[in-house]
């Protein structure tokens, strides 16, 4: 009786899966092309019952946990792309679910194509198929490209703890990291060993100081020209320049261009290599304690961009746009009285190319107060950059970027942070930006003999207006100048509100040079 109903049973099933494959070609694909949505349902579709259950059951779940994780666990997706261990498994996992699909599809349309089908309708059916099938494999692949220059962007960019610096900070690995720096100060270098010159310098030297929790951000530009940058009293560096990053057996008044802030990086390691101790970029961490030191802050990290891979960026980007208020010279050189090729003409809303975003940010022949006009310039550069970067311009560019970003960008920043440092740069992004104005004409009408106690004045104001509990800021321990070997100043050493001028305004059309 069992084994009776037990054949019935096969005998029905059998003659249901017979009239599911008297539909048409035509249906038979459109059902395996709409199956791969989610997998299974074709094989329900077929009547194979168990084995559609399970496929769709298992698809759903899949899809039901990528949802909840994506929407609910944001942060630890993003962690885990930033993990050259998990983007691996990532990939394989790509792969796998790619043949998958592609299994999923053919054998679908196996048991959903008609029995009486002509030859022209299974050549139909087979092109369709294996058309769908190189679709996958090519998703697939792309997919994977992009997880592959992501784990090549993140191993070769960023570091772990075997990277050796003397100046980066020390996080507890399972306490928030924005617990532990509630503010954070990242100097941004610009690097130029083009033609003409020995060695690298650093001609851009600004600092991106961040409320982790708001995510506003003050940028603080340094002219390259100062002299006598200051070191911390328990540097060794301090040792050998007690007074300040320059020659005192020299004519004070006279400029000393080996003594610049833009020398710094080159020169110090020379004359002193290995004086730090042990570092993967010398001259990056002399830098962080010489501009931490002038401006009273801390310096967790820096970045460090090539400027002459610079135009690669945003290129990968798809240019930038900047409103430009004044002719902005394309080359040419004021010391050997080369005119520049051509001038970017005033407008707003130009959308520059990698060439012209370049000189944008570093055009100066014959530019009326041309090391500050310049630094302005880049300030709206890294707004528009900013402004550029958006998920969507990212994504689909994100091969060029990443390739872009390997051979123009290093830092000291660990890996493990990184998670933390894109959602700090998500709310960057919508953030208020704005420019920490040094004051000029009281703390440095040249180079020279700046007035850095002003500096940190007017830093400590712009970012700690209120008085806020925030992190210590960086204790100056800098020795006095010594009255011998300078000369005395007339130069006022009391400090007034700085002028934070909103870079939206900054960075607005005003046609105008610069003054």
């Amino acid at each position: 009786m069992v084994q009776t109903r037990a054949r019935r049973s096969a005998r029905g099933q059998r003659a249901r899966r017979v009239r599911s494959r008297q539909r048409s070609t035509l249906a038979a694909l459109a059902l395996a092309v709409l199956g791969i949505l989610v997998p299974g349902t074709a094989y329900l579709a077929a009547h194979r019952t168990r084995l559609g259950s399970a496929v769709t059951a298992i698809s759903i779940a899949l899809y039901g946990t990528a949802a909840y994780v994506g929407l609910r666990h944001r942060d630890t997706v993003i962690t885990w792309a930033l993990d050259s261990t998990v983007l691996l498994w990532m990939i394989a996992g790509l792969i796998a679910i790619a043949l998958a699909w592609v299994v999923v599809l053919v054998t679908s349309y196996k048991m959903l194509r008609p029995l009486t089908a002509g030859p022209g309708a299974r050549v139909l059916g087979s092109l369709v198929i294996g058309v769908v099938c190189f679709a996958l494999a090519v998703s697939a692949a792309t997919g994977a490209q992009t997880l592959v220059a992501q784990r090549s962007l993140v191993t070769k960019v960023f570091g772990g703890d075997e990277v050796k610096s003397q100046t980066r900070p020390t996080i507890t690995p399972k306490k928030d990291i924005w617990q532990q720096i509630p503010r954070l100060n990242v100097l941004l270098l610009g690097a130029d060993d083009g033609d003409g010159r020995q060695g690298t310098r650093t001609d851009s030297v600004m600092v991106a100081s961040i409320d982790t929790k708001t995510g506003n951000t003050a940028l603080i530009s340094l002219t390259r020209n100062f002299m006598r940058m200051p070191f911390p009293a328990d540097s060794p560096l301090h040792e050998k320049f007690p007074t300040g990053f320059w020659d005192p057996k020299i004519d004070p008044n006279k400029e000393q261009p080996e003594f610049y802030l833009d020398a710094m990086y080159r020169n110090i390691p020379k004359l002193y290599p290995g004086i730090l101790g042990p570092s993967d970029n010398e001259g990056a961490d002399v830098l962080k304690l010489s501009v931490g030191e002038a401006l009273g802050l801390q310096i967790h990290y820096y970045v460090q961009v090539d400027l002459a891979g610079f135009a690669q960026l945003v290129e990968a980007l798809g240019g930038i746009t900047v409103n430009i208020n004044y002719p902005v010279p394309v080359g040419g050189s004021d010391d050997d009285k080369i005119p520049p090729s051509r001038y970017l003409q005033p407008g707003p809303n130009k959308l520059l190319n990698g060439t012209d975003a370049l000189w944008f940010a570093r055009g100066r022949y014959k530019v009326p107060t041309a090391d500050l006009a310049r630094q302005a310039r880049q300030r709206c550069t890294v707004k528009a950059i900013v402004e550029r970067a958006t998920p969507q311009n990212v994504l689909v560019n994100y091969q060029q970027i990443a390739k872009a970003g390997e051979q123009l960008i290093r830092t000291d920043i660990p890996s493990n942070v990184l998670g933390a440092m894109v959602t700090l740069g998500e709310r960057v992004k919508t953030a208020k930006i704005v420019n920490v104005d040094l004051d000029k004409k009281k703390n440095f009408p040249n180079g020279r003999n700046p007035n850095y106690a002003g500096m940190r004045a007017i830093v400590a104001q712009a970012t700690n207006p209120a008085g806020r509990t925030t992190a210590a800021p960086r204790k100056v321990t800098t020795a006095p100048p010594s009255t011998a070997t300078q000369p005395r100043t007339t130069q006022p050493r009391t400090t007034t509100k700085p002028d934070n001028g909103d870079l939206a305004s900054a960075c607005a059309y005003h046609p105008g040079m610069p003054g």
